[in-house]
């Protein structure tokens, strides 16, 4: 049984990806002239996501502290990094953002491919030109008031403990003046199989958003302190109890 679940499971998450894709294109040809930011492509993700998420019966994810989102403000959001997974989880805040991603999500077919038209920024690792134009780009989308989403720790996490922040996220919160939305994902991790594609037990997974984090007060040279007091709340909301 688990095996045909499975089956079934990643056939309808292929299907729903597929016809996330051809609705994102035929969206993103039909309002070209009006939707500069692609929100109306943006907000396709969101009913995908409540998709994918529902028709897997070995998720139980619960959601908080979506009231901790004021959808008129505009935020550099960073979140912890646990698996492939946190796409379709994270869209379940129903917040306009960009995602900061890896040139290689770019590549996988028809969601790397809706990241593409829906204009997230791409991460090409190891090229200082590519760094430096990603927070060019966010920049941009923060002044055209879309939030941006980071992973600060460059890379998924192989453990429940986080990995370091890097510094650039917290640079352009205090360099443009935007408050840090905090989110922590608890579980994701085990939600697809590792070297198997059969989901066996069932997956408890938690996204925690906390309240944002001001950076009045913070000037230049204190980005240390803004990523190590996010990256605290985030650590403490991971190791408190369900």
């Amino acid at each position: 049984m688990r095996i045909i679940s499975s089956i079934l499971i990643w056939t309808a998450s292929i299907l729903l990806t597929i016809l996330l894709f051809f609705v994102v294109l035929v969206l993103t040809i039909l309002f070209f002239p009006f939707d500069k930011k692609k929100k109306v492509t943006h907000a396709q993700c969101y009913w995908w996501s409540d998709a994918v998420i529902a028709l897997n019966p070995f998720w139980d994810l619960k959601v908080s502290g979506l009231e901790n989102i004021d959808h008129k403000r505009t935020y550099v959001i960073i979140s912890n990094h646990q698996s492939m997974a946190d796409i379709a989880v994270l869209y379940q805040t129903k917040m306009q953002f960009k995602w900061v991603a890896k040139a290689s999500l770019f590549k996988v077919p028809f969601i790397g491919w809706c990241l593409g038209l829906i204009k997230h920024i791409k991460l090409l690792r190891g090229d200082f030109a590519s760094i430096k134009e990603i927070y060019h780009q966010a920049s941009q989308w923060l002044r055209k008031d879309i939030s941006v989403l980071f992973f600060p720790e460059g890379t998924r996490s192989s453990s429940n403990k986080m990995n370091e922040f890097q510094n650039g996220a917290f640079k352009l919160a205090i360099k443009e003046k935007k408050p840090i939305l905090p989110i922590c994902l608890i579980g994701t991790r085990e939600t697809i199989p590792k070297g198997s594609w059969i989901f066996k037990s069932k997956v408890s997974a938690r996204l925690i958003v906390l309240p944002a984090v001001e950076i009045d007060g913070f000037g230049p040279g204190d980005f240390a302190l803004l990523r190590d007091r996010v990256r605290d709340k985030i650590e403490v909301a991971a190791a408190k109890p369900c």
